[in-house]
């Protein structure tokens, strides 16, 4: 298993302010023993993230759910390698996220390739209940091999 990139700095926002304006956050993550990335953090959302009733706006699932997916894939990246672009994203809504509610948010990497990476992210709520899921396909940055 090659040594993960040290994503510190990244807790919290994610280094994306929005992300932590509708309620997101990263707290941990890591690396499992077949070198796909993970992190774990909390949503609790904010009134900017919620429709006059309360309820967390399908849109902010979404970007909750990307950042966690590409959160969980540089963490297993080394170097300079990162995501360069989500190329594609599947949400689904199941149950509502409410205001001030806490959700517990988790992204991890489903397979990396040379220069794709496929992951997958949950919102869920207290009893571990699925609010919403998504899968997302990556492209990748790698660094050039050295002779």
């Amino acid at each position: 298993m090659s040594e993960a990139k040290n994503m510190d700095r990244w807790l919290g926002d994610g280094g994306m302010p929005i992300i932590g304006l509708v309620g997101g956050s990263f707290a941990s993550y890591g690396v499992d023993g077949e070198d796909l990335g993970w992190v774990n953090g909390e949503f609790t959302p904010t009134e900017l993230a919620c429709n006059p009733h309360g309820t967390a706006q399908a849109g902010i699932h979404s970007l909750l759910l990307d950042a966690a997916m590409n959160f969980a894939i540089n963490a297993a990246m080394v170097g300079r390698e990162r995501t360069k672009a989500t190329l594609e994203l599947k949400c689904e809504t199941m149950r509502p996220a409410n205001l001030g509610q806490t959700y517990v948010l988790r992204g991890e990497v489903v397979r990396m390739t040379k220069q794709v990476a496929f992951g997958e992210a949950t919102v869920r709520d207290a009893d571990g209940q699925i609010s919403s899921r998504a899968t997302g396909t990556f492209l990748l940055h790698r660094e050039p091999k050295t002779a």
